[in-house]
């Protein structure tokens, strides 16, 4: 068998190659090198967005899934247009996984920022993103819907997933507690959904080899049940570490983040802005019901996820 991953080189994307390395025919397309060495001889360095390459390196390789994750991810963007992957892209792989006669699936990546924080969908049409970026992954969604593919597919949202190879802002969630550099909010601390890249490949790996003919079930979300407050969370990577972590007044984060604002203003980096403590104060339960359906045992527990994550962290300081 023969799997298509776009965006194999990202965080999710190298944990699902190395996952499906093992026991098929792998092809990571991406314009960023692999993260790891052992995955160069997978990668074809490819834009999404240049539709001839692209149908000429996929026809060539005639996967018979295709997991798409390539994707621009971050909430910078100055409109929609400044995320072509997420639509130029993604339509782009739509018309080539059309012209594959023996495609048995395609798994498209959207993201649960569809909707913002706290929002709960009435069904899966129903959208109501606060960025730009999430905006663009509604495109995401409206083009598979709208491409009448004959092979079977599924569109999976991720939630807050965390694990070895992560990048913004759950390492910095791990670098900064591990620096013991990171306070409780207060009495503030949100409960969400999070998700251990583990089990979010083994969720991935069930949908991608189950039907999911049913059109009033296309879309899932990834991501590990119970949700958890982020405050016992902290504790919890505290522990596994030999401290305890303390609290900080809620005056003094407030006055941080209207610190970060402005520095973003006139362009300098800082953790901590409005925008993102109101995303570590707001809940975010998700449903996942209808995931665990299809993939109902999780293999890691979250405390097992902290210790593989922390020694991924003491391997690539």
């Amino acid at each position: 068998m023969r799997i298509l991953i776009t965006g194999g080189s990202g965080f999710i994307g190298t944990n699902a190659v190395e996952h499906f390395s093992k026991d098929f025919d792998v092809m990571n397309v991406d314009i960023a090198k692999p993260k790891m060495n052992s995955h160069i001889k997978y990668w074809t360095n490819i834009d999404i967005c240049e539709y001839n390459s692209l149908e000429h390196a996929v026809m060539e390789f005639n996967p018979d899934y295709i997991l798409h994750l390539a994707a621009r991810t971050d909430l910078d963007g100055k409109s929609v247009s400044d995320y072509s992957a997420n639509t130029i892209g993604v339509e782009n792989i739509l018309k080539v996984a059309s012209k594959l006669k023996h495609l048995k699936k395609i798994v498209i990546t959207s993201s649960m920022l569809v909707c913002h924080v706290a929002y709960h969908p009435k069904d899966q049409y129903d959208y109501s993103p606060s960025t730009f970026y999430g905006e663009s992954k509604v495109i995401t969604e409206q083009q598979t819907w709208k491409a009448n593919l004959k092979c079977d597919w599924a569109i999976i949202r991720p939630t807050s997933i965390w694990g070895p190879w992560f990048g913004e802002p759950y390492r910095n969630f791990f670098d900064i507690v591990k620096k013991r550099m990171y306070f409780h909010l207060g009495n503030k601390g949100c409960t969400k959904t999070y998700g251990y890249v583990g089990n979010s490949i083994y969720q991935i790996d069930r949908l991608l080899f189950t039907e999911t003919s049913n059109y009033n079930q296309k879309v899932f979300y990834i991501g590990d049940k119970p949700a958890i407050n982020i405050s016992e969370w902290a504790d919890e990577i505290g522990k596994e570490l030999g401290f305890r972590i303390p609290t900080m007044p809620w005056g003094i984060v407030k006055l941080a983040a209207y610190l970060g604002d402005w520095l973003k203003g006139v362009g300098i980096h800082f953790p901590m802005t409005s925008f993102r403590l109101k995303n570590m104060t707001t809940d975010n339960i998700i449903n996942l019901d209808l995931t665990y359906e299809i993939a109902p045992n999780p293999p890691y527990n979250r405390i097992k996820g902290v210790r593989e994550t922390l020694k991924w962290l003491e391997l690539h300081k």
